[in-house]
C-alpha cells in the first residue's frame, strides 16, 4: 500500500489517487472528504452517493481557518470505527490531519488520499461537479 507518515505517534497510510479510485470501485471503502462544503460542492471525485461524505475538518471564518470542533463527531454520526475510510481534502494536508485525528480516535482503517482533489483532477480521474441552485425567486 502506499507511503507512510509518522504524526502525533500514530502511522498514517497515505494512498495515492489511483489506488483510491481502485479501492472505491472495488472494495467496501468509503470517501470522506474533509474539504469545506464550499469546495465539495465545487467538485468532488465520482463515488456512489453511498460512498462518499463531507465532513470538514477546518472551517473558514473572520480570522483564517480553524478547527471544526465537532468534527469526530459528526463522522462517527455517518461512519463506524471499522469501515475502511479514504480521507481526502483539497491537496492532502488536511486530510493528513484529519487521518490521525481519527485513528487516535479508534479508527485504525482510515487512510490518508495523497495530493487530494487536485491530484485527482491532474490524473483525470472522474469527478461530481454539483448543479449550480437557482438564486432565490426563481
Amino acid at each position: 500500500m502506499g507511503s507512510k507518515d509518522m504524526r502525533s505517534g500514530s502511522e498514517v497510510v497515505t494512498v495515492d489517487v489511483t489506488e483510491a479510485k481502485n479501492l472505491l470501485e472495488a472494495a467496501g471503502h468509503v470517501y470522506l472528504d474533509v474539504r469545506t462544503e464550499e469546495e465539495f460542492g465545487s467538485g468532488h471525485c465520482l463515488a456512489p452517493k453511498d460512498k462518499i461524505f463531507n465532513v470538514p475538518y477546518m472551517f473558514d471564518t473572520p480570522h483564517g481557518r480553524e478547527k471544526n470542533p465537532d468534527f469526530l463527531n459528526q463522522v462517527s454520526s455517518l461512519l463506524n470505527q471499522t469501515d475502511d475510510i479514504l480521507v481526502g481534502c483539497r491537496s492532502g494536508v488536511r486530510s493528513l490531519d484529519a487521518t490521525t485525528d481519527l485513528m487516535a480516535a479508534g479508527y485504525k482503517k482510515a487512510s490518508n488520499v495523497g495530493g487530494g482533489y487536485l491530484a485527482w483532477v491532474n490524473k483525470m480521474l472522474p469527478v461530481h461537479v454539483e448543479q449550480p441552485q437557482p438564486a432565490d425567486g426563481n
